[in-house]
């Protein structure tokens, strides 16, 4: 983002919390955070497949049931977030969820990025302004699938719903926002300036302006580039990209100033990040880095939720044991052999949860201070409010 300048976390940062710890140094305390009145946005981020959507729905739902006026918004395509709350869809627009069992209310909606795209254009362009831009082809491929869009439309819908809603008698006090599932956690925050970057213009427009003004400086030298360019892209995809930034340029600044602000707004102490990961190398090692980009870059951070945590019926039983055991009763008579089964069963299971505990401790001797809650492995997929609560009773340590 221009004018923010780039930090690289490290192992040594300290983490900036959101000021709400756990009962104890290790234990995230998710009622104390959600009680909290001071908290008025939530962000649960980390690598894609770890559960985030499932984890900002529960804690949504939690603090609906506790009082709060809350709004979850999702980015995940797959509308798990709308069938778990019982709706038949999820769009642009806040939606009731009907089913609160407590003194608060709890809405629900999807970011459609385009559409939000749309709004921003429609929002502060003229009208004919903004039907040139609508309408052109470059514009549409950006709004739709350019990298970083969804990640930035995300930032900016955050935005617009602080700004509408909260403090307000009859707005929400508490705002959840689920992160798009990005392969990498760190596209949340890296998105608005690639993209202010992109809208930024000033490289666009030296490219495409006539030969007048600070195109008269390169000469010859600038005919070429714009021949290449039109060998490489097409004449029309130029003369597309032309249009949409003399259309444009009114807007980039606009671009800029919001993405500035909805930057500090995630930087201010009433936020507070949730990394959310699961117990796999690939996802601890994003969670760490993520709290270390969070503590470089001054973002206040409640803790860790360690997700679809295995357990064992007899944790005090070891994988070696269990394996041992096993062995002595092979072969036996059928209750033997059965036995024996079973304890090969426990063994393998036993072997994972201690590889998801070493994960864990790694974690934790990297960055000690940082609160954390587990959230145990359940049966079957999250479908409707009771598996929501469920998980939410699993957060808070009431399970």
């Amino acid at each position: 983002m221009p004018g923010r300048p780039r930090t690289t976390p490290t192992r040594t940062t300290t983490p900036h919390y959101r000021g709400v710890t756990g009962p104890s140094a290790d234990a995230l305390d998710v009622d104390a955070l959600l009680a909290d009145r001071g908290t008025q946005i939530i962000v649960c981020c980390g690598s894609g497949g770890v559960g985030k959507t499932t984890t900002s729905a529960a804690l949504a739902l939690r603090a609906a049931e506790q009082g709060r006026r809350v709004c979850v918004l999702t980015i995940d395509p797959a509308r798990r977030l709308a069938q778990s709350m019982g709706l038949t869809e999820l769009d642009n627009v806040p939606r009731p969820v009907a089913g609160v069992e407590g003194p608060g209310r709890l809405d629900a909606m999807m970011l459609d990025m385009k559409r939000t795209f749309d709004e921003v254009v429609e929002a502060h362009a003229s009208a004919d302004k903004a039907r040139q831009i609508l309408a052109n082809p470059f514009y549409q491929a950006l709004s739709s699938s350019f990298a970083g869009t969804q990640e930035y439309m995300a930032m900016e819908k955050l935005g617009q719903l602080h700004s509408e809603a909260v403090g307000h008698d009859d707005g929400w006090d508490l705002i959840v926002v689920d992160t798009p599932p990005s392969r990498s956690a760190l596209d949340f925050l890296d998105a608005p300036e690639r993209l202010s970057s992109l809208l930024d213009g000033r490289f666009i427009r030296l490219l495409l302006a006539p030969a007048k003004g600070p195109a008269r400086l390169f000469g010859a030298g600038f005919g070429v580039i714009t021949s290449m360019m039109n060998k490489l892209l097409g004449a029309q995809v130029l003369t597309d990209v032309q249009t949409f930034v003399a259309a444009f340029d009114t807007l980039f600044g606009g671009f800029r100033q919001r993405s500035e602000q909805t930057y500090a707004l995630l930087q201010d102490p009433r936020t507070a990040f949730v990394v959310v990961a699961a117990p796999e190398a690939s996802a601890m090692r994003e969670a760490s880095y993520f709290v270390e980009r969070l503590a470089a870059d001054r973002m206040p951070l409640a803790g860790l939720v360690v997700n679809r945590v295995s357990g064992t019926a007899v944790d005090d039983l070891g994988a070696d044991e269990a394996a041992a055991a096993s062995r002595r009763l092979s072969g036996g008579d059928a209750t033997s052999t059965l036995a024996a089964e079973l304890l090969c069963v426990h063994a393998e299971r036993a072997l994972v949860r201690e590889r998801e505990e070493r994960l864990v401790r790694r974690f934790g001797a990297s960055h000690p201070t940082v609160p954390s809650a587990r959230v145990a492995a359940l049966a079957t997929d999250v479908h409707d409010l009771d598996g929501l609560r469920v998980v939410g009773d699993l957060l808070a340590g009431r399970a």
